[in-house]
């Protein structure tokens, strides 16, 4: 239980499965075929990476030299684009109860100059995107809606597909499918892109690979740190580019079996919840969660400890992280160029200083919850 990625059990049909995204024939199409259920009004297109895709949607919508309304909690990975696109983000809040936008602010902050805005549907929790829309319209403005899905593949909103919502849309695959990288661009069918540069599957795609095996995931968190890093890093493109056909293969073989096994983890997800709820833990809305990562705020007499209760937990075999701990208003350069006040975003820093990620896989039974509570309570117990 170390693990916040999909991990691939060892069994018989999991290793035909991956034996024949390493070597049968081509699926891509039949991915598509498959994809065409789930965007029925929209065309599509594979990239090497989640952010490829978002950079893909910024060129789609000429959506360079703007303004463009941005959640404050979201990854930081995004600077650097703003800065290649020359856009301005003008930051939203978060809501504490489900870590995506204050909607409230759309009509504080919004400007002449706002032409567009970024929708994250945050750890899997989707926004209400057809109310965002409504408020545009009455407000007499023409905004360009860019959905973030990178953590909401399967999701719904009143029975559609996340991902259909926005005037365009992108997925990062990797963060809830076995498929290394991969990218994932939604757009309106009457829209055209150029074929991007084709990708290899290669060392650094295999080394990421094993990681979805628990055995290789834990040698990898042990003794990989650092070096793991660098390696991924500097086999980034910086140009966006066509998923690999082995990463397309291997989504096509667990695309099916991730969604038969998707209402087990919002089960046993909400029931986590529960248990931590008792335990003085807050935790981000379950309804219509596909929970990509199973996230909650730490008791507030522990905050100061949320480090020191994530290192304890990983010595009692549970994996935490604290993902977006360091969000992007806290990266001192965005500070300095977009002139950002940590004191405008409150519930922003509070969630950062609070948020604990614990492990979640489609495969958890009630067994694997209870290791992961008496490992809390153990822990809570050592360090109040």
């Amino acid at each position: 239980m170390y693990f916040v990625h999909p991990q691939i059990k060892i069994e018989k049909k999991n290793l035909i499965k991956i034996l024949k995204g390493f070597f049968g024939k081509p699926k891509a199409e039949l991915l598509k075929e498959r994809l065409s259920k789930i965007f029925p009004e929209k065309n599509f297109i594979f990239t090497d990476m989640g952010r490829s895709a978002f950079k893909l949607a910024l060129e789609i919508l000429n959506l360079k030299n703007c303004q463009m309304l941005f959640p404050a909690f979201i990854c930081d990975i995004f600077y650097p684009i703003l800065k290649e696109y020359k856009i301005e983000p003008i930051f939203l809040d978060a809501e504490l109860k489900t870590f995506n936008i204050k909607l409230e602010e759309i009509s504080q902050k919004i400007t002449e100059k706002t032409k567009a805005i970024l929708v994250c549907h945050t750890f899997g929790l989707p926004v209400d995107i057809p109310k965002i829309r409504t408020l545009f319209s009455e407000l007499n403005l023409q905004i360009s809606i860019v959905e973030d899905c990178a953590h909401a593949f399967f999701g719904k909103y009143k029975g559609t597909f996340l991902g259909n919502f926005g005037d365009i849309s992108f997925f990062s695959l990797y963060k809830q499918f076995p498929i290394v990288r991969g990218g994932f661009l939604v757009f309106k069918k009457e829209w055209k892109i150029e074929k991007l540069n084709e990708t290899y599957f290669n060392f650094r795609d295999f080394i990421s690979f094993l990681n979805y095996f628990p055995f290789f995931a834990f040698l990898f968190k042990k003794f990989g740190g650092k070096i793991a890093e660098k390696l991924i890093k500097s086999e980034k493109s910086k140009k966006p580019s066509e998923l690999n056909k082995i990463s397309i293969n291997l989504l096509f073989e667990f695309l099916d079996d991730f969604e038969k096994n998707l209402p087990n983890r919002i089960e046993i997800a909400k029931t986590l919840q529960e248990r931590l709820k008792n335990l003085g833990f807050e935790v981000q809305e379950g309804e219509n969660n596909v929970f990509c990562y199973f996230s909650a705020l730490v008791p507030k007499e522990i905050k100061e400890k949320r480090d020191e209760f994530v290192v304890e937990m990983r010595k009692e075999k549970v994996f935490c992280t604290r993902i977006w701990k360091e969000p992007i208003i806290f990266n001192k350069e965005v500070q300095r160029d977009f002139k950002v006040n940590l004191k405008d975003f409150p519930n922003t820093v509070e969630i950062a200083k609070r948020i604990v990620n614990f492990p979640l896989q489609n495969y958890f039974k009630e067994k694997d919850i209870e290791k992961i509570i008496k490992a809390t309570k153990k822990v809570l117990k050592k360090i109040r």
